[in-house]
């Protein structure tokens, strides 16, 4: 049937349809930004960081509210992986800090911390971490937890470097290590 300005049902009814799914992909949109600042302030929440660009990129490196709580790991699982694979005793000692640190067996940063120990993070999430860490350690309320300083966490990524290294007693750290133990403290404590 045709109206007076010789528009069809069947043109009309299309028009409907256009209208309806172009506000369903609104609400879609609107529903997906709405979820994303509810994650983003979920994860300031609990790293404490404040900094909306520091919080973007630990989304970007894939941290969640669930869990921020490894921020602090990655040095240690990045020295545990300095010579190519994670020992049995470099992640009996890992698994052993996760636990001293509240990180819960089965939580879902103990299955992340596990997937870390089976697969090499991507070297982004290494070379980014430094500054992220920083800002985590100076927030008071951050997930990083009372009493985590800066010394310890470098205490224990010598600790792991240790771990499974030397021959009889000799050499427990080897050049490469404590190279990317050099590194890693002056990244974690540079300004």
């Amino acid at each position: 049937m045709t109206d007076p300005q010789g528009i069809t049902d069947d043109i009309r009814s299309r028009e409907e349809e256009y209208f309806r799914r172009k506000d369903r992909e609104l609400v879609e949109k609107l529903r997906k930004s709405s979820a994303e600042r509810d994650a983003r302030q979920a994860l300031e929440t609990s790293s404490g960081i404040h900094d909306p660009a520091l919080v973007e990129e630990l989304q970007a490196l894939g941290f969640t509210p669930e869990t921020i709580s490894l921020l602090p790991f990655v040095p240690i699982v990045q020295v545990a992986w300095a010579e190519g694979g994670v020992t049995p005793d470099e992640r009996s000692l890992i698994e052993k800090f996760a636990r001293e640190r509240g990180i819960a067996p089965g939580s879902a940063a103990d299955q992340e911390l596990a997937t870390w120990l089976r697969h090499r993070p991507a070297d982004e999430v290494f070379a980014r971490a430094g500054r992220l860490i920083r800002a985590m350690l100076e927030t008071p309320d951050s997930v990083a937890g009372p009493g985590l300083r800066l010394d310890d966490l470098i205490h224990h990524c010598e600790q792991i470097a240790a771990a499974s290294g030397g021959v009889l007693g000799f050499r427990k750290i080897s050049t490469d290590e404590r190279t990317l133990l050099d590194q890693i403290a002056a990244a974690l404590k540079s300004k």
